[in-house]
């Protein structure tokens, strides 16, 4: 199986945004993983369309927008106008999820339902057909850095079977470090999203020899 390293630009510097985007690109980033909170969902704030916007011109990378938003479907245009390649929506942030994954996919984006840890997968059962991508929160979202919660790898692999052969990914957000990441690539994920295990060090030097410890690790 091969596994894509997203790496969270969340834990990026923000004053370098190009240059941190161009870097893990140049270290073997396979997509780029875009947090966006609205201090509401979750408790932070962190950037939203004109950023990514800007953001777009320095990278070829698919754009992976997580949106810890509510309401969503409000901004699901302005995300896709600023280059979003995939939209993802919390399945608790609004009570129309099937109308949302529906509005994604009008924007030409594949569409992507994220579930918080606590949140159980049969959620995912009557939207199966409309879903390009399943992430699985293995913190509570809100914050970088924060320890993995083990309970979601039972998790990982429940989804894992519910979607038998439909070409969906399962991606996981959380922790993800060379010691976690072959719990979950090993019940069934295929997307990493890694935020301070891959920024670690500060320098391009270090995200390559991290993005790589990562790939060795589920290899």
């Amino acid at each position: 199986m091969s596994v894509l390293i997203a790496p969270s630009m969340l834990s990026s510097d923000f004053a370098r945004l190009a240059d941190e985007l161009a870097a893990v690109e140049r270290a073997g980033a396979d997509w780029i993983h875009l947090d966006v909170m609205d201090g509401h969902f979750v408790p932070n704030i962190t950037f939203g369309p004109p950023v990514i916007k800007a953001m777009r011109k320095y990278s070829k990378l698919v754009f992976d927008v997580h949106l810890m938003i509510a309401p969503a479907d409000p901004y699901l245009e302005a995300f896709a106008d600023a280059g979003a390649d995939i939209i993802s929506v919390h399945a608790e942030a609004g009570v129309h999820l099937d109308r949302s994954l529906q509005a994604i996919r009008a924007l030409g984006k594949k569409a992507g339902v994220v579930l918080n840890p606590s949140t159980p997968e049969t959620v995912l059962e009557y939207v199966l057909d409309r879903i390009d991508l399943i992430l699985l929160m293995t913190v509570n979202p809100g914050f970088g850095g924060q320890a993995f919660i083990p309970a979601v790898v039972e998790k990982v692999a429940r989804v894992k079977k519910m979607i038998g052969d439909r070409p969906i990914h399962i991606e996981i957000d959380g922790g993800v470090t060379p010691e976690t990441a072959p719990l979950v690539t090993r019940a069934g994920a295929d997307v990493l999203v890694a935020g301070s295990a891959v920024f670690k060090g500060g320098k391009e030097d270090a995200y390559r020899a991290n993005i790589a410890a990562i790939r060795a690790a589920v290899a």
